[in-house]
């Protein structure tokens, strides 16, 4: 379980989860130092830390620096700063003096810090929550203005929501992943250069280019051993990352959002509450840390984290703009005979949208293709028995929109400057009152009268003119308002309609990241859908994140984006390994092909409770040949299944056998498709054969279940054996037909 130890004599607190502890110590000027954070230790061990020299004064630095927890500007200190804060008189640097500490045992634990500035009107707290069942440790900074109008209000240049003190290694490694739109989340392992690494957003979005998550290891850490530290920033907007190694060799990462030169006015009696960010110290490799925060992702941030995610199927890749009502049912009719449970209507269904620079913003249905409104599709696509989903883009505006003719002064935009156009769209500013009342309004009103079980909710175009002309008060608090207006509204929406499923989708991975994960059930993960691309982006995709959020299809072949030719199977095994989708044009799909197809989501459909809610092994990572794997156990050790994918032969070398993981040795387990029987031992060992075909994009998908143990009598007949723990195992329930 998790703890909170407290040695008032030393001012020092120990956060321990299972696994791991994080110590904070409080030294005799009132800096909040990070004295460890790694394997887990008792009270008594943490204090006989303090018996560690500490590091002596040099000329020109503050031995302070590259170890405060909370590290705000001020005195010696010329590092990298997470707090940062400008008062009314010019004044910049902090003086704070904890002023009060609580501890509370509310869902595994929490600990508040309070602080306050010896002179300014400032208090900050920094707060520590510790979830049950897990190593990830949340943090976040709430800044209140304690005085009056007359002391006028407190510019904060940066509120990071934690600074995380990292041990001396030999050396550090950073790993983060880096992208742009069809290539997001290919990981990058660098080592850490001397001074500040910063990744960041400008974008109001959580971006293409880079996610708000990093890892550091001594560099010798693998997909299976080394210590691995990581932290991730749960926030939808801009936002800044910054790795910092010191001479002295202290390094520290520090997250939040925000970007730099955009400020927030703290008025008198307000206060700054900043996202979390989390953090987690795991030993076990690469691996370890994947999937302790994909368990972490799946208990604590998902709002239906037991639900296994339905096959959809996708309409834009076959229609594009080209939508009415009588193909969309035909096409939802060969979906469900594919095994489809789920389909989405995309882009083209609304207002005059007919191409993408008109209708953007008025979310009607478009009378001339649906004269009879949605209601004759929705009813046919629950007749046969699947959920109905529908594309919406609710934060953008096309200026050809009656929306726009109405109201040209809801967009972002500043006076005297041009109006950028991207995608012929402009943004919507939700952090004015009016606008996201009108949103909630509009969408509210468009699933009461529609029976839609799905949203895929799009955001194509990043933050331009980022004004606010008539705003009262701070026009820049429109960077931060923004997001929290769109949390509002899903929040709100999915009260009202708690039935009611979300995709988040921003042109594919644009906004992935453990803020938005809390509001929606999954991610486009991408764009781009050529089979051999994704292999790439859904690796480091699943650094952090679980395949149970992984939106992922099979579409055509050539693919539309790339013109790559790639098999059937292959298409299919690749999205498989997170929640299957279909998009190709099935109305140019062969016999022969729709046959296949309904065979493989059948085969998915008996592994999905494996790929979605199991634990994931990555058996043969990127860079390990040509032949990559992933592997996913159930819970309970009784099943697991291996997708393997090879992109080339080369030289007509036979496939090495799979290494399997976390199996039970002295299990047996047959595979479903051929009944050939393995031993767990050997599955361990000596690998999994593959029997890949000889061409170029061979796959395969195994389903091993492990046999029944056998005891044997006295009279030498044999009896089967329950094995034990296997019979509270509780199976998810699928998702509901309409």
């Amino acid at each position: 379980m998790p703890s909170i130890a407290h040695d008032p004599e030393h001012r020092l607190w120990v956060l321990s989860g299972p696994g791991s502890s994080y110590v904070l110590h409080l030294d005799d000027d009132h800096r909040l130092r990070g004295l460890h954070w790694g394997p887990r230790l008792t009270l008594d061990q943490a204090v006989s830390l303090l018996r560690y020299p500490a590091p002596g004064r040099r000329s020109c630095e503050d031995p302070a620096d590259g170890t405060l927890d909370l590290d705000p500007a001020g005195a010696m200190r010329y590092a990298h700063a997470g707090l940062q804060v400008r008062f009314p008189d010019g004044v910049r640097d902090l003086e704070l003096r904890l002023a009060e500490s609580a501890e509370s045992a509310d869902q595994g634990g929490e600990l508040v810090l309070r602080f306050a500035d010896r002179h300014y009107p400032l208090t900050v707290e920094t707060h520590y929550r510790l979830r049950a069942g897990t190593d990830v440790l949340e943090r976040h900074l709430v800044l209140r203005h304690t005085g009056s109008a007359a002391d006028g209000p407190v510019t904060v240049a940066r509120a990071d929501s934690a600074t995380w003190v990292l041990p001396r290694l030999r050396d550090y490694r950073l790993s983060q992943v880096r992208g742009q739109w069809s290539a997001e989340t290919q990981l990058a392992r660098t080592t850490l250069p001397y001074g500040e690494t910063v990744t960041t957003s400008r974008r109001g979005t959580t971006s293409h280019q880079a996610n708000p998550w990093a890892m550091i290891d001594d560099g010798g850490a693998s997909e299976e051993h080394g210590r691995v530290w990581s932290c991730a920033l749960a926030w939808s907007g801009s936002w800044r990352l910054t790795a910092q190694r010191l001479p002295t060799e202290r390094v520290t990462v520090s997250a939040g959002f925000g970007h730099d030169p955009v400020t927030q006015e703290l008025a008198p009696g307000a206060e700054l509450v900043t996202p979390v960010c989390a953090g987690a110290y795991t030993e076990g490799g690469f691996g370890a840390a994947s999937r302790l925060w994909h368990r972490y992702v799946r208990d604590h941030v998902l709002p239906h984290p037991d639900e296994v995610r339905p096959v959809l199927y996708n309409s834009w890749e076959a229609t594009e703009f080209d939508i009415e009502v009588t193909a969309q049912i035909e096409l939802a009719e060969k979906a469900a005979a594919l095994g489809a449970e789920l389909f989405v209507m995309d882009d083209g269904w609304f207002g005059a949208r007919t191409h993408d620079a008109a209708g953007l913003g008025d979310w009607t249905p478009n009378p001339g293709r649906f004269p009879d409104g949605l209601t004759p599709l929705i009813d046919r696509v629950h007749d046969l028995g699947m959920q109905f989903g529908l594309w919406v883009e609710p934060e953008m505006v096309n200026p050809d929109s009656d929306l726009y003719r109405a109201h040209p002064d809801w967009v972002l935009h500043h006076p005297h400057r041009r109006r950028t156009e991207h995608r012929n769209q402009l943004v919507l500013n939700l952090a004015r009152p009016d606008v996201a009342a009108w949103l909630h309004g509009t969408l509210d009103d468009l699933l009461s009268k529609n029976a839609v079980d799905f949203l895929k909710w799009d955001m194509n175009r990043p933050f331009t003119e980022a004004g606010w002309p008539d705003a009262e008060g701070d026009p820049d608090r429109l960077w931060t308002d923004h997001v929290h207006a769109l949390y509002a509204l899903l929040d709100r929406l999915r009260a009202d309609h708690p039935n009611l499923r979300i995709e988040s989708c921003s042109s594919g991975g644009g906004r992935l990241d453990l803020g938005i994960l809390a509001r929606t059930d999954q991610v486009w993960a991408s764009d781009n859908t050529d089979a051999v691309d994704r292999i790439d982006i859904q690796h480091g995709f699943s650094q952090l994140y679980p395949a149970r959020i992984m939106g992922a299809w099979a579409t055509d072949s050539p693919n539309p984006y790339t013109g790559r030719r790639v098999p059937l199977d292959f298409r299919f095994h690749v999205a498989m390994t997170g929640v299957l989708g279909i998009g190709g044009d099935l109305n140019r799909w062969g016999s022969d092909e729709l046959a296949r197809a309904a065979e493989l989501v059948g085969a998915y459909k008996g592994v999905r409770h494996l790929v979605q809610l199991g634990e994931q092994y990555r058996l043969r990572p990127l860079g390990d040949g040509e032949l990559t794997a992933v592997q996913y156990l159930a819970p309970d050790g009784a099943e697991t299944a291996v997708v393997a994918l090879r992109r080339a032969r080369r030289f007509g070398h036979e496939d090495p056998a799979l290494p399997l993981r976390a199996l039970d040795p002295s299990a047996r387990y047959r595979d479903t498709a051929t009944g050939a029987v393995h031993h767990g031992a050997v599955l361990h060992t000596h690998g999994l054969p593959l029997d890949l075909a000889a061409d170029d994009h061979a796959s395969l998908l195994v389903h091993l279940v492990r046999e029944p143990a056998v005891a044997t009598r006295s009279s030498g007949e044999q009896v089967p054996l329950r094995p034990r723990g296997t019979g509270a195992a509780r199976r998810p329930r699928r998702p509901p037909a309409g």
